[in-house]
């Protein structure tokens, strides 16, 4: 399966930390594990848009989760809805991967089972001998076209 590293949030970002403003928001800037995978902050897009107030992934640095609230007493129940929303975006995201998994084992199992073409061009491909130089002849024949 490929490799994932379920994204968690780690903290808040230090060059961006939140501060008492005149506005009536407070930005928040998380900082998760390690750089998501761009389909991953497409998939969390949905979950983000879910919650109130929204959250989304920072597009120019996909290891910040950027979101607000309108009162910082609101930060703790809004932190723990945004942990579930990364927790379900890699448990969605987990499921895609094991999915194309199960696709491609299905898809090469179909290939190398036909008698036909498919199966005779894969054995000429697994022949081929990648370590050894052209043959001569075959280098002389290049050179005289």
């Amino acid at each position: 399966m490929t490799s994932f590293n379920e994204i968690k949030i780690i903290g808040i970002d230090a060059s961006r930390p939140p501060r008492v403003r005149k506005e009536t928001y407070i930005d928040l800037f998380y900082q998760l594990s390690e750089d998501a995978p761009v389909e991953w902050c497409e998939d969390f897009a949905g979950f983000g848009r879910e919650l109130n107030p929204l959250a989304k992934v920072d597009q120019t640095n996909r290891s910040l989760i950027n979101t607000y609230v309108n009162d910082m007493s609101l930060i703790p129940a809004h932190f723990e809805q945004l942990k579930q929303a990364v927790a379900d975006c890699n448990a969605q995201f987990l499921e895609k991967l094991r999915q194309r998994e199960v696709t491609l084992a299905k898809d090469n199992a179909d290939l190398s089972e036909q008698g036909g073409q498919q199966f005779q061009l894969n054995e000429i491909i697994a022949s081929l001998d990648f370590d050894t130089a052209a043959p001569e002849a075959l280098k002389q024949g290049q050179t005289s076209n």
